[in-house]
């Protein structure tokens, strides 16, 4: 499921969004996909990281724009909430 965007066109889409509720597939293999909601906190030159609620707790993950681009990580907006 590889991305059709370039690496800088992937960092432009995440600066985007960043502070707004996303959700996120991740690809975690041997076909097992975790779907993840969040807010994209900071924005480093080769990662980000995404504030995730859970059952009342919260998690801090970094995710690479290059897992982006390969597809392992999809992110979208979650416009519901």
């Amino acid at each position: 499921m590889k991305n059709n965007l370039t690496l800088f066109e992937i960092k432009e889409k995440i600066e985007k969004i960043k502070g707004k509720n996303v959700k996120m597939l991740v690809n975690k293999g041997h076909k097992k996909v975790e779907k993840l909601e969040g807010v994209i906190q900071t924005l480093y030159p080769s990662v980000f990281t995404v504030e995730l609620h859970n059952n009342g707790v919260t998690n801090v993950v970094t995710y690479s724009y290059s897992e982006v681009l390969c597809g392992f990580v999809k992110v979208m907006e979650n416009k519901n909430i």
